[in-house]
C-alpha cells in the first residue's frame, strides 16, 4: 500500500500594496486652475480666424487637458 502525500502549495502572494501618492498628479491641476484664471478672458482681442479669443481659448484647453492627462497616464501607469 502505497501512500502519496501532496505537499502543500505555498498560499499565493498578495499583490504589493497600491500607493497613489505620485508626484506626476499634481500635473492634474493644471488643467483645472488655467482655465480659473479670469484675466485670461478679459478682452475679445486677438481674433483667431474670425473667433473671438474666448472661444478658441476653450478648445485650446480642452487640448491642453487632454494633453496633460495623457503624460500623467503614460508616466504612471503600471507594468
Amino acid at each position: 500500500m502505497s501512500t502519496t502525500e501532496e505537499t502543500p502549495s505555498p498560499p499565493p502572494s498578495e499583490p504589493p500594496a497600491r500607493s497613489d501618492r505620485n508626484h506626476w498628479y499634481w500635473l492634474l491641476l493644471v488643467p483645472v486652475i488655467v482655465p480659473l484664471l479670469p484675466m485670461l478672458y478679459n478682452g475679445s482681442d486677438p481674433v483667431l480666424w474670425g473667433i473671438p479669443r474666448f472661444y478658441w481659448l476653450q478648445l485650446l484647453f480642452v487640448f491642453l487637458s487632454v494633453s496633460v492627462t495623457l503624460v500623467v497616464y503614460r508616466q504612471t501607469r503600471r507594468r
